[in-house]
């Protein structure tokens, strides 16, 4: 967070953050799964324009796989979509959310999402992800306001992260309180990104995810 919080020293943001992502691969494994399944899935400015033409509603989409199989959907709440899986480690919970706008509208990427994660066995809880769908500029943040509360993610290829156990939480907290978040991102080229995600089912969704995981808040 960047006004209200003290700032931690660089250095040992530098090296928390190191040891956090590196327990976080695992995580990044599903990230690719799920991102896989969203480029099946219109974007929302897509889905819009197809809407007039009312086509036969498509088949039911394959869930994120795990490790071990297909995840199981637990529900979905607005833009936001919930599930549980399993792997060596045991159960993995997580909620996906896809952007309500996205900003310039033909940027030439993937689809954009974010994520909260849950991995008990791991006693790991609350990991926020947001995926750009394109390589970010090496050495750039990526920030998120979240209804007036900013954050700034340390980033890797075409992913931003928290840097702490304790960001991740302030985060999630946040996003539970407010209305939207935007996420802005820095490609390696062309102009930077804002992703504007809707907040109304992210409480209900993270709900689904806490109860199937044992997070209790």
């Amino acid at each position: 967070m960047r006004d209200d919080v003290t700032a931690i020293p660089a250095p040992v943001t530098l090296a928390a953050s190191r040891r956090y992502f590196a327990r976080m691969k695992p995580i990044r494994v599903l990230l690719a799964g799920t991102l896989a399944l969203l480029v099946a899935l219109p974007s929302p400015a897509e889905a819009a324009r197809k809407k007039k033409a009312a086509p036969p509603a498509p088949a039911e989409p394959t869930a994120p796989k795990s490790n071990t199989g297909a995840a199981q959907q637990l529900g979905q709440n607005g833009s936001w979509t919930a599930y549980q899986a399993q792997d060596g480690s045991g159960s993995v919970c997580y909620v996906v959310g896809q952007p309500q706008k996205t900003e310039p509208a033909n940027a030439p990427r993937r689809p954009p999402m974010a994520m909260v994660t849950h991995r008990p066995g791991e006693k790991i809880a609350n990991v926020v992800s947001f995926v750009e769908g394109y390589p970010i500029k090496p050495g750039s943040e990526v920030s998120i306001d979240i209804g007036g509360s900013k954050f700034d993610l340390f980033t890797k290829d075409d992913s931003a992260w928290a840097r702490t156990a304790e960001l991740d939480k302030m985060i999630v907290t946040s996003l539970g309180k407010a209305k939207q978040v935007l996420v802005r991102g820095t490609p390696q080229k062309g102009a930077a990104t804002t992703d504007t995600y809707a907040l109304a089912g992210f409480p209900k969704a993270l709900a689904l995810i806490d109860k199937a995981c044992g997070v209790k808040r």
